[in-house]
């Protein structure tokens, strides 16, 4: 019964340190319509820092994400911290083929990646600081439509795809024309508890 109750508790302080930790500035949208099985979201231009790595979908998105983390840190000409806000993107430099039965299972193995963070509200291109680091890049990012599909729980290639494919399949029946490839969005540091992660999958839509 000890152990039940030290578990129990090691889950609420767990909790309560993720619910501190994700308490980050969110790149803002409004909500256009609930649809079955996923949401329209209006997304108003935008700056982000980015950069794009090469490998597999996890090392690509770690690697990537420690890029960027340096230049919101204090690796610019600056040597100024930015606040970071969420969520981190990814999608692939490259387009991906996906069948069109769902769930789809499937790796992207060296192909290249491009993960990118939203820059606070209170920047322009002009004042943001220059990136030290070449492999870091600033840029616009347009008004755009969004269709997003959200989920929690654990993150990994194989669920992404699959909930890329869902996305891709539901719009599919509806008639939604869509603009690209779909992308992946992560709200949640690392040790943020499992059932409290936010994770989504979007794609652009007409």
């Amino acid at each position: 019964m000890n152990i039940i109750y030290a578990v129990v508790g090691l889950c609420v302080l767990w909790s309560i340190w993720g619910l501190v930790s994700s308490r980050v500035p969110k790149t803002p949208y409004s909500v256009l319509e609930s649809k079955h099985g996923y949401e329209v979201r209006l997304y108003p231009a935008h700056i982000v820092a980015q950069t794009t790595v090469k490998g597999s979908y996890d090392m690509a998105l770690n690697q990537g994400f420690r890029i960027v983390a340096g230049y919101i840190f204090g690796g610019n000409t600056k040597k100024e911290s930015i606040s970071m806000t969420s969520p981190v993107v990814e999608k692939s430099a490259q387009s991906e083929s996906i069948a069109m039965t769902s769930p789809v299972v499937a790796t992207i193995e060296g192909e290249s990646h491009t993960i990118a963070f939203g820059m606070p509200q209170s920047y322009t291109l002009e004042t943001l600081p220059t990136p030290t680091d070449p492999r870091v890049t600033i840029a616009t990012i347009p008004e755009k439509k969004m269709a997003v599909i959200r989920f929690s729980w654990m993150r990994t290639p194989e669920r992404v795809q699959s909930q890329k494919q869902t996305l891709l399949d539901a719009l599919a029946k509806d008639n939604v024309t869509v603009v690209g490839s779909p992308e992946y969005a992560g709200y949640n540091a690392p040790w943020t508890p499992p059932w409290m992660t936010r994770h989504e999958v979007l794609v652009e839509i007409k």
